[in-house]
């Protein structure tokens, strides 16, 4: 796979399909998130595209493969400004750069949006998703012990810890 080829761009409704399938993926891992449901175009589009988020997708020769997305912490206006993000990518793309690529497009969208604060919450055990993170400026704020039980997958049950990450922009706020 050659990144020249990576175009970044806003998720469309005919993207849903694949968006679903990398998202499922993910959460097949047990390591993605707490989520049991994959999204569908509905869930994804307000999670992304609504409130004051926004979404890219990284798009090869036509195909899909992988989404980023940001949305608001909050409504409230004290914290305008402060999103959320998510990552996800093909696992036959991983590990080529892509998501370094779509991660830094995100970045680059969020600040001219007016975010100035970027947050993520990773499951420790998700070596690669940290790394991509902390490649992009994120550095872990702490650890939340115990945040949530899995409801789902081969580690139902089982309380999860969650690493909480951040990044400051060095051009808005």
């Amino acid at each position: 796979m050659g990144l020249r080829r990576i175009s970044p761009r806003p998720p469309r409704p005919a993207d849903a399909p694949r968006i679903r399938e990398i998202d499922a993926a993910g959460l097949a891992t047990g390591h993605a998130t707490f989520r049991d449901t994959a999204h569908d175009w509905q869930s994804f589009s307000a999670a992304y595209l609504g409130r004051g988020g926004l979404a890219l997708v990284a798009e090869e020769e036509g195909q899909v493969l992988g989404w980023a997305g940001v949305g608001p912490t909050s409504q409230r206006a004290v914290y305008a400004g402060v999103g959320e993000v998510s990552v996800y990518l093909d696992p036959s793309s991983q590990g080529a750069g892509l998501g370094r690529h779509l991660l830094g497009g995100l970045v680059r969208a969020s600040e001219a949006a007016g975010y100035w604060t970027l947050v993520a919450q990773i499951f420790p055990e998700n070596g690669g998703s940290l790394a991509l993170h902390a490649g992009q400026g994120f550095r872990t704020l702490g650890r939340r012990e115990r945040l949530g039980r899995m409801g789902y997958g081969p580690l139902a049950g089982q309380w999860r810890d969650v690493l909480m990450l951040e990044r400051r922009s060095t051009t808005v706020g």
